[in-house]
């Protein structure tokens, strides 16, 4: 509290009830006091000034007068944009959705499928160029290890390399199309104010159920998958998938078909594939048994060696051969006589054109010999002499 002497007020003036009551009114204080004894008392007045009287009184709040209405769509630049050059909300808003929205759409979908068209451009220049040009250098140390590359002939790996290829390029091409149109549509649904985060979570809970509940398609899929990467089989090898035997006709990433040599057409899950015989991957070899009963065996030695021969320096089938034939000689003994094994090593696509005339001209061979008179007469006469056609000069045996 600030106490402030006021000047001695004379005897004269207000009366003093009046004089109290002003120093109430304006918070001060009045004392009355003698001097000397003598004369008229004299008023002594005193203001009380605090703090509160000096404050000046409260002003009523106002209240501030209500924005301008703004569209809602200001988060968007192209929104805020049209909205500052025009100052009209209806006018920012209606262009937003009827020109704006849809137009960012249009370029979402144009963008998904140039991105497309991209991607899949990519993976045929690749295919063509694995094809065309061989192994990439990045991909030869990758190449090497793998079992059959180190054996296989350099004349028919092209073929076999491009059905690999484009299988694998196909597989590609579909998913990277399931995943740009994927994203387009996420965008897309972002652009109408969906929520994305339910949408994921419900997508996360129902592929979680899909894996519970398909569990052999799902098997069936990363099993294919597998077998294209590992170069397992191809369209045109003739394979062994033990229930069905025969030539593989497409190669998808949940069923294989394979029709057999009855014309039968096999659908198989790949899940369901345990092993894999394939005859067309590589080279081939193939194997003559000829039982000669028990007449000599190295004169029929001799003979198939001779025959076998022949088909190797045929100029039909020449190309088809790997390495010349070969007459191993005696491979088992039986109750009937002795089996000779003869075998060849071919290409995978030749093996059986080169079997059939193999087994034709070592057949004619032991025919022309008479090995196989004195193998017919040594089963329904054993034991009795056969003359051939060099000892008779005859056509035939007597």
């Amino acid at each position: 509290m600030i106490v402030a002497p006021s000047p001695r007020v004379p005897g004269a003036g207000p009366d003093r009830c009046d004089r109290a009551r002003a120093a109430r009114s304006t918070g001060g204080r009045v004392t009355t006091r003698r001097v000397g004894g003598f004369g008229p008392p004299r008023v002594r007045y005193e203001d009380s000034v605090t703090a509160a009287s000096l404050t000046p009184p409260a002003l009523p709040a106002v209240e501030a007068p209500d924005p301008a209405p703004s569209p809602t769509c200001l988060d968007d630049a192209l929104c805020k944009s049209v909205y500052d050059m025009t100052g009209s909300v209806w006018f920012a808003e209606g262009s937003y959705w009827i020109l704006l929205k849809p137009l960012r759409i249009v370029m979402i979908l144009l963008l998904a499928v140039a991105a497309r068209w991209l991607v899949h451009r990519t993976i045929r220049r690749l295919v063509r160029t694995t094809t065309d040009a061989g192994v990439p250098t990045m991909l030869r140390p990758l190449r090497e290890r793998i079992p059959t590359a180190a054996v296989e002939p350099g004349e028919f790996v092209p073929e076999r390399r491009r059905q690999r290829a484009e299988a694998i390029g196909s597989v590609l091409r579909s998913l990277s199309t399931a995943f740009i149109f994927g994203i387009a549509l996420l965008m897309i649904l972002k652009e109408f104010s969906f929520d994305l985060a339910p949408l994921l979570a419900s997508a996360g809970i129902a592929g979680v159920a899909l894996g519970f509940g398909a569990q052999s398609l799902v098997k069936d899929l990363i099993a294919g998958l597998f077998m294209l990467i590992e170069d397992q089989y191809g369209v045109g090898d003739t394979v062994d998938l033990g229930e069905a035997t025969g030539v593989v006709e497409s190669v998808g990433l949940r069923v294989t078909t394979v029709r057999d040599g009855r014309g039968v057409l096999w659908y198989i899950r790949n899940g369901e594939i345990v092993r894999v015989g394939n005859k067309s991957q590589g080279w081939a070899l193939v194997v003559v048994d000829l039982p000669i009963g028990f007449a000599g065996t190295e004169e029929a030695t001799a003979v198939l060696r001779t025959a076998a021969a022949s088909v190797a320096i045929d100029p039909d089938l020449a190309p088809e051969i790997v390495e010349a034939p070969e007459v191993l000689g005696v491979e088992q003994m039986t109750v009937d006589g002795a089996v000779i094994r003869t075998v060849v090593k071919t290409t995978a696509d030749g093996q059986f054109a080169v079997g059939r005339e193999l087994r034709r001209r070592l057949a004619e061979a032991l025919e022309n010999s008479g090995i196989t008179a004195k193998i017919a007469a040594a089963r329904f006469y054993p034991g009795m002499p056969v003359s051939t056609p060099r000892e008779t000069g005859q056509g035939g045996a007597t």
